[in-house]
């Protein structure tokens, strides 16, 4: 009996020692886990709220038409420059050759008017001339108007007397009065060149109106045409960049309105991520410094980063309805700052691989 009982005694205090060890070495590990973290903490920020960000160029239509030519298909990969799609063009077309004729009745009216300004200024100078002329035979009557007029009174003198018969007397009467009706006569010529010169001239500055008025009825119809010209160029939809083709939602035949979403290029040449810290991991970030970076589609590679720059807000600022803490009742939440990182080794070829809005994990050494 003796001896059932120490057996009975002995096998709980082996078990009592194991569980003891394994509690110890429990408690070490854990201890050991929980230093090495505190540790850890004091040197790096860590987060796994982030996501890999790209350019997403989306393709816009910048003209109203009907897709006559799908070129691409999903996932495709474009280079700036390619042809996406085409629109008809048929109406654009006609309005660019309307424009263009437009421009061409322009162009003529301008010519006649500068033909018409021509000839005014020739009448000018034709009517000016004739003046010239009427005033030196203008001269010419008034000498023969003084010439008979001295006559006729030495005539008028001597008749008195009876020095000289009645018919010569009557002639230089009769010449004095000729020469007095052709120097009217030359007068009144003269005013009527005037006034059609005058008339010519104010011709001529309404013809010079023309001129400007043609001028810039050209620039405008010029304008027509470039815009008829851009509008034409705009039914060809080319790739904004580099990149790889999203889900094409256009199929030929549909119609597209101006400004209206149809889809996008992803450009994966220019990848970075966005990680958004907490607020009071923030005082220790500083831009330069190191970022290993793991993402959860390539587990087990660490790809090397930097810190770039911050958000000038917390992303609660930008939401469509960001909170206004003056109404309502107010809870305080910790805000998230956005970060951006940066890629630092283009010898990694993994790089290419990551994808917009893929989650990665990003931990920040701040030494």
């Amino acid at each position: 009996m003796a001896t059932q009982e120490t057996g009975s005694n002995a096998a709980p205090k082996k078990r009592s020692k194991a569980f003891l060890i394994v509690l110890i070495l429990l408690v070490l590990a854990g201890g050991s886990f929980g230093v090495s973290k505190y540790i850890h903490s004091l040197h790096h920020e860590e987060t796994d709220d982030a996501q890999v960000e790209a350019h997403i160029n989306p393709v816009i239509p910048k003209i109203s038409g009907y897709v006559t030519e799908v070129r691409i298909k999903d996932n495709q990969r474009v280079k700036k420059g390619d042809t996406l799609l085409v629109l008809d063009d048929r109406d654009f077309k006609l309005k660019l050759e309307q424009a263009e004729a437009a421009l061409t009745t322009a162009e003529s009216n301008l010519t006649s008017a500068k033909a018409s300004t021509n000839a005014s200024a020739a009448n000018i100078a034709t009517s000016q001339a004739a003046i010239g002329a009427v005033d030196a035979q203008i001269e010419a009557a008034k000498v023969n108007v003084w010439r008979t007029t001295q006559d006729y009174n030495r005539y008028a003198n001597l008749i008195r007397d009876h020095s000289v018969t009645q018919q010569q007397y009557e002639q230089v009467l009769a010449a004095k009065e000729t020469a007095e009706k052709q120097l009217l006569v030359l007068q009144q010529q003269k005013a009527q060149a005037a006034r059609q010169t005058n008339a010519i001239s104010s011709q001529s500055n309404a013809t010079s109106t023309q001129i400007g008025l043609a001028s810039s009825t050209i620039k405008q119809r010029q304008v027509d045409v470039d815009d008829a010209k851009l509008n034409l160029s705009y039914t060809v939809i080319t790739a904004p960049a580099d990149g790889i083709i999203s889900k094409v939602n256009v199929q030929e035949g549909q119609f597209l309105s101006a400004g209206q979403a149809t889809f996008s290029i992803v450009q994966d040449n220019d990848i970075w991520v966005v990680a958004n810290f907490k607020e009071t991991q923030f005082d220790d970030l500083k831009i330069g410094q190191k970022v290993i970076i793991e993402a959860d589609a390539l587990p087990g590679h660490e790809f090397e980063a930097k810190l770039a720059s911050f958000s000038p807000a917390t992303g609660s600022r930008f939401a469509l309805l960001p909170p206004d803490n003056a109404s309502g009742n107010f809870v305080k939440t910790v805000q998230r700052l956005p970060v951006r990182i940066e890629f630092t080794n283009p010898q990694d070829s993994l790089v290419k691989q990551l994808k917009a809005g893929m989650n990665v994990y990003v931990d920040v050494h701040l030494d």
